[in-house]
């Protein structure tokens, strides 16, 4: 197959396999306690699927997984057997999901899958075995072969459904899974790797005669396990030993047959690799139909719509640099900036469309938690039920990526620390079973992804008393709010547990949570109520790409602030700024007391406007926190397009990019969380 592009294919498999994991995944957890016959139907379509598709790039332990689970599935469809140990029956299809996920993941990073399935599969025939044993046996098919040792001659005619594409590869195989079963493989076309090979298949169909030890029941049976097999004629020509001309007869009836079909037009170029059982395949129609595949959604690669937000980010900055340009400055060009307007219209909306085409719904990554509470839930013998609100809110991809860790840590922990024993939930009367809300929304620009328990709730004095012990305390205890003492467990290395478990005790987990969502410019904020459980809110932008900023001037230099973290701007009165016992400068505005920071003290710049009447507060907010930081003054408000900085920015603190103004100048993108930090 050195001529065919398996790369491509790979990286085909690799995201729709992924996918019907999840799925699987999905189907199994929302089912566990009993399965009805749609769902049976779902779990065997996806195994049959992830058959074909692993069979196909000859990922052999991944076929046989699928394969073994697709057997036990169709019995429970064909034979609806009583008494069935639902919840066994689901720990091993997840164990069949969590092999695969294995093996893909090595298949991703280039590795071998090299995975041995043989205990599991063991397994599930065990499993399946019981189960016809407790119902009604299913006729093994018996042997037939003679005793003399001759061999069966077969001939077959395979045709595949219409529409289903890539028929080549499909033969390709046909012959590779016979290879088990048969010799002397003899094939019509001989070549289909070859791409002209696929119109010929798909014309006159594909014929192929073999040499076989086994009977004709069960060659029959194995071809009939084709995928995309619209039409099989199988034949038997003989059961002596040396019938070398039936086998010649049969590859030239189908030469002839081939040889007698009108031209062949030049073949279409090849589809994308699709795996088999894909939903977006059109149905076969009647014999000679041309179908083609509904293609109303198409998949592209992620680096492709990485490079149209680059671009679109050029966009903006070269726009900005034509209608900024300084040599404009006192022109009366009213046709130009009209113009100008409505080129900046245009822009927006094929903004908004790039930007789309990036977001993802949230309910990939709320799903998967379905597994972690249902598998918390069998080893600390708790009964939790996981309740999934506003699923289809949207954000950035890349945004998908960071947060799904800081999600999973918090349910475990809510789990784990929060949610108590049933027997003890109804001591303190409440429902045996504890309720883990997961839910999202929109708030402006930004997306709140909210986790409550019902649960026992934080304890605030044992927080306080550790984190004191791990001299974590920046303040006196007294000046310490309910909130931030419960941040105290986002912390590096905290943890109040004092035996390690599978699930915490040993300091790490919760601090991936912040560590995560600063990469993305988000926050959490806790809160809770002893006894009745507790709050997490993840706060997190909508987009990392093009955010609205403010641009500021200080010490000549320019930096730009997201417009969502800006509440209001004012000139300061000094009969309203006061410091605090312990030096910390401080104001009062609208009957609230903020902290001041200066721009210029934090970054350490001189040359900066140092007399607060003469510079401008800008109140930003963080989470429930707010500040007060000055700078000399405010140029205007602007879509940045945010660029990394290199590495060693890293180590500075309260700058999160950089971004290109219209006249050329690089503004800094000012990191809220991190002033706050400070």
């Amino acid at each position: 197959m050195a001529d065919f592009d398996r790369e491509s294919m790979l990286e085909m498999f690799i995201f729709e396999m992924n996918q019907l994991v999840e799925q699987l995944e999905q189907t199994v957890v929302q089912s566990e306690t009993e399965y009805n016959t749609d769902q049976i139907n779902e779990i065997f379509r996806i195994m049959h699927t992830i058959k074909g598709s692993s069979a196909m790039m000859m990922f052999d332990e991944i076929a046989r997984v699928s394969h073994v689970i697709e057997d036990l599935f169709y019995y429970l469809r064909e034979e609806s057997p009583q008494n069935l140990d639902y919840q066994s029956l689901s720990d091993l299809v997840l164990e069949g999901a969590d092999f695969v996920k294995g093996e893909l993941v090595k298949i991703q990073d280039g590795d071998e899958a090299d995975g041995n399935a043989g205990t599991l599969t063991e397994s599930i025939r065990r499993f399946l075995n019981q189960l016809k044993n407790d119902g009604v046996e299913e006729k093994p098919v018996e042997s037939v072969t003679p005793s003399d040792g001759s061999t069966f001659v077969y001939k077959a005619k395979i045709m595949f459904e219409n529409g289903c594409e890539m028929e080549n590869i499909r033969a390709y195989t046909l012959v590779h899974n016979l290879l088990d079963h048969a010799e002397n493989i003899r094939h019509i076309p001989t070549d289909v790797v070859d791409e002209e090979s696929t119109e010929i298949i798909r014309q006159n169909g594909f014929f192929v005669d073999f040499e076989s030890k086994k009977p004709f029941e069960e060659i029959e049976k194995h071809l009939l396990g084709t995928v995309y097999l619209q039409e099989l004629d199988l034949q038997e020509v003989t059961a002596a030993k040396e019938e070398k001309p039936a086998v010649k007869e049969a590859a030239e009836v189908a030469v002839e047959q081939v040889a007698e079909t009108p031209e062949i037009p030049a073949p279409p170029a090849v589809a994308a690799p699709v795996a088999a059982d894909t939903p977006n395949i059109a149905s076969a129609g009647e014999p000679g139909e041309k179908k083609g595949p509904a293609q109303h959604v198409i998949s592209v690669n992620v680096g492709k719509l990485d490079a149209l937000l680059n671009l679109m980010g050029e966009l903006v900055i070269s726009e900005a640099m034509v209608t900024q340009n300084s040599e404009l400055d006192g022109l009366q060009l009213d046709s130009f900036f009209k113009e100008a307007r409505q080129l900046r219209k245009i822009i927006n909306n094929l903004q908004e469309t790039v930007m789309s085409m990036r977001m993802v719904p949230l309910s990939g990554t709320f799903f998967k938690m379905h597994r972690i509470v249902r598998d918390m839930c069998r080893q600390l013998n708790k009964d939790v039920q996981l309740d999934i609100i506003g699923e289809e809110t949207e954000v950035d991809k890349n945004i998908i990526e960071h947060i799904s860790d800081p999600i999973m840590h918090i349910i475990r922990n809510s789990i784990d620390h929060g949610i108590e024993m049933p027997d003890t939930r109804q001591q303190l009367g409440k429902p045996r079973k504890g309720v883990v809300v997961l839910q999202a929304k929109h708030s402006g620009s930004d997306v709140l992804i909210i986790v409550k328990d019902d649960g026992g709730g934080l304890n605030r004095d044992k927080i306080m008393n550790k984190a004191r012990d791990q001299g974590m305390l920046r303040k006196p205890e007294l000046e310490y709010t309910d909130k931030e003492i419960y941040q105290f467990i986002f912390m590096a290395g905290f943890s109040t547990n004092t035996e390690v478990t599978a699930f915490s005790g040993r300091g790490v987990g919760m601090d991936v949570v912040t560590n995560n969502l600063e990469i993305v410019g988000g926050n959490v904020l806790v809160d809770s109520t002893p006894g009745s459980g507790s709050t997490f809110t993840l706060k997190i932008p909508l987009t990392l790409a093009i955010i609205e900023g403010m641009t500021i001037h200080m010490a000549g230099a320019k930096y730009t602030i997201p417009i969502a973290s800006i509440k209001r701007s004012f000139k300061p009165k000094l009969e309203n700024v006061f410091s605090d016992p312990d030096g910390n400068e401080m104001i009062t505005d609208r009957g609230e007391i903020y902290n001041i920071v200066r721009l210029y003290e934090f970054f350490g710049i001189d040359d900066a406007i140092t007399d607060l009447e003469d510079g401008i507060l800008i109140q930003i907010e963080n989470g429930d926190q707010f500040i007060c930081l000055m700078v000399d003054e405010l140029i205007g408000e602007q879509q940045a397009v945010v660029q990394s900085m290199p590495k060693y920015f890293n180590k500075i603190r309260g700058l999160s990019g950089c971004t290109l103004l219209g006249n050329g100048d690089i503004s800094l993108i000012i990191d809220v969380a991190g002033l706050f930090d400070k």
